[in-house]
């Protein structure tokens, strides 16, 4: 019962968050959805609710729950478009109604993200695969140490000046920066 409870209050206390925020603009408003940033998770029917404002116009979707995005997807159509926020997910995401990526690695890789999206659009699933898999060594890589740190140190190496973290963050360990400097330099 005191769960039911919980997971109510949670529920309704995101939709009149958003509702408050809807209501203070007329721009549109994508949800954010990552657990492991919020600490809390937006669950599908919640999704649902939100979906019916007129200024909520996605989701950036990084639950990393295909079965929970499936659901969102089922239940809210093009109502509520589905962006992956996981960039090692884009195709599984697609593949059950996404209709795009809010992406680190096209950060430093645009091409590649932009393979992966365009292939699926245009119907070739093999294709798509391939730069999936083919994305994961430097998707993981920039996911080692908490972001912005590997971004930043990736797009340093690539010759954008774009220095150190602020604090809390610190600079990229040197481990992972050899690391860094041979996936984006090929």
């Amino acid at each position: 019962m005191l769960l039911l409870i919980i997971i109510r209050l949670h529920k309704n206390g995101l939709i009149e968050h958003y509702k408050e925020i809807a209501n203070s603009t007329s721009l549109p408003i994508i949800l954010y959805n990552v657990p492991s940033r919020t600490g809390m998770n937006i669950l599908p029917e919640t999704c649902f609710e939100l979906s019916q404002i007129d200024n909520i116009v996605g989701i950036k979707e990084a639950s990393e729950n295909i079965s929970q995005i499936s659901k969102i997807s089922c239940l809210c159509g093009n109502n509520l478009p589905i962006y992956s926020g996981n960039d090692d997910q884009i195709l599984p995401i697609l593949s059950v109604g996404g209709q795009g990526v809010i992406s680190v690695l096209s950060n430093i890789n645009p091409d590649l993200v932009l393979n992966i999206t365009n292939s699926f659009f245009y119907g070739d699933f093999q294709k798509a695969c391939t730069y999936q898999l083919k994305s994961l060594p430097i998707i993981d890589a920039l996911f080692k140490e908490t972001n912005p740190i590997p971004v930043k140190e990736a797009l340093n190496i690539l010759g954008f000046d774009f220095g150190e973290p602020r604090l809390p963050l610190i600079k990229c360990s040197e481990n992972l920066k050899k690391e860094l400097i041979t996936l984006v330099s090929h």
